[in-house]
């Protein structure tokens, strides 16, 4: 399988092979640059089973720090991807990196909750803008046809980075006391050098557009630049702009980024928490690292195949809100267990329900996105997408601390995912194909 496979339709040999060439030069590469951030973005929840003790958190403590990274992550989102328009995506895509692997070391300074609420802060201003950048960057160089599958491949870095994340992350933690530095230190020292040597490979390797990619021959770039162009210009998505203003009300995207908010927020939740879940029956360090990463090497392998068939149907809709079904159903249902094999089956569903759905519901939402607004109204759904993240970090937190226990902490997000269902049946049956009229230009 080759990160530019093959189209629905039919393709020129021209086609073919530019898409091979621009999938293996610009996937591979943003994946793992991917999987590094959010290696950073959720290692707090590993560095948790010991740091936690260490600082005094609580878990209403832990938990409010984990969400207000998404805080200042959705500040910064909206200006850190229109200013990756002005900028080109090769500086600031090194920019974000370079500055994120800085703030993640920062985290083996924390000494308490105070510190720790700031570090996340700025971890969530630093990475701000990486995930919708790319997003975007991909529009830049693959027609639609090809959206579905490639957003799944790029973002099957989340899962795989705790697929193998959890294991490192968990070896880490046996350093401790190497030099008198605890274990959780080490491995966010260790974990955080990685995004900033990306972030100098980035500026070299990534062209700003399909029209400077000197890998490319000219006549796959002129081939790659019209048909790009051509879609561009396709009925109904003429190049005005709406105001900034337009865009974050827009109800498509309000109703997008609730949508989103369903499965963001339980993924970003999960990853978090999970490994606290999992040593709360009585494992070891490195077992919890093992088991927590069995759904996402599940999720990995599914998220692809589920991609695949929503471009092979060219269906949105259904294989949006499948996943969402899934996700709520099986949250609301894990109070009901209190044993290890049935908690981690219910998170192998969970967690491969939050990564499926992302393919299918970007190429769904970027479908309804003309150019002139793809930049805010990507990062507007994204940030509030990941309001959930906030929220539901934060109430599991709160409902732990209120209980003791974890599943309970589980059914806000089981709620939100449902509403979310509901929304992608209900807006994907109103535009199946052409995108939202508020949306395509100023009028």
């Amino acid at each position: 399988m080759t990160p530019a496979a093959s189209a629905p339709d039919a393709v020129s040999p021209i086609e073919a092979e530019t898409m091979r060439r621009v999938g293996w030069r610009i996937v591979p590469f943003l994946m793992l640059c991917y999987f590094i951030a959010f290696v950073d973005r959720v290692n707090a929840g590993f560095a948790a089973l010991q740091m936690n003790k260490d600082i005094g958190l609580t878990a209403a403590a832990f938990g409010l720090g984990g969400g207000l990274f998404y805080i200042t992550y959705v500040i910064f989102e909206i200006p850190s991807n229109l200013a990756m328009e002005k900028v080109g995506a090769r500086l600031w895509i090194a920019r974000i990196m370079i500055s994120w692997g800085i703030v993640s070391a920062c985290m083996a300074l924390v000494v308490g909750p105070y510190s720790f609420y700031a570090v996340r802060l700025l971890l969530g201003a630093a990475e701000a803008g990486f995930f919708p950048g790319v997003i975007l960057y991909l529009t830049y160089w693959f027609p639609a046809a090809y959206r579905g599958r490639i957003v799944a491949i790029f973002m099957v870095a989340i899962p795989i980075s705790s697929f193998l994340g959890s294991p490192i992350s968990a070896s880490l933690l046996q350093m401790d006391g190497a030099l008198g530095f605890r274990g959780w230190q080490w491995m966010f020292v260790l974990e955080a050098v990685p995004a900033v040597v990306l972030g100098l490979v980035s500026f070299a390797v990534l062209p700003n557009s399909p029209a400077k990619a000197t890998w490319l021959t000219a006549p796959q770039r002129d081939w790659l630049v019209a048909r790009l162009a051509s879609e561009r210009a396709a009925p109904g998505k003429t190049q005005g702009h709406l105001s900034l203003w337009q865009v974050m009300t827009n109800k498509y995207v309000l109703a997008a980024s609730r949508i989103y908010a369903g499965a963001s927020g339980a993924s970003q939740c999960l990853s978090l928490w999970q490994p606290q879940i999992i040593k709360s029956f009585g494992l070891s360090n490195i077992e919890t690292g093992l088991l927590n990463s069995i759904p996402f090497g599940i999720a990995s392998v599914l998220m692809i195949l589920w991609g695949r068939s929503s471009d092979a149907t060219r269906e949105r809709r259904w294989h949006t809100a499948i996943p969402l079904f899934l996700l709520a159903a099986s949250l609301a249902v894990a109070p009901l267990t209190g044993s290890l094999a049935p908690t981690i089956a219910i998170l192998c569903v969970a967690v491969t329900a939050t990564y499926i759905v992302k393919g299918p519901f970007w190429a769904l939402a970027t479908e309804w996105m003309s150019a002139g607004v793809a930049a805010a109204a990507i990062a507007q759904v994204n940030a509030i997408g990941n309001l959930g993240g906030f929220f539901g970090s934060y109430l599991l937190g709160v409902i732990k601390d209120a209980t003791g226990s974890y599943a309970l902490g589980l059914l806000p997000l089981a709620g939100l995912s449902a509403v979310g269902c509901v929304l992608a049946l209900l807006l994907g049956r109103g535009t199946p194909r052409e995108p939202a009229a508020g949306l395509t230009s100023a009028h």
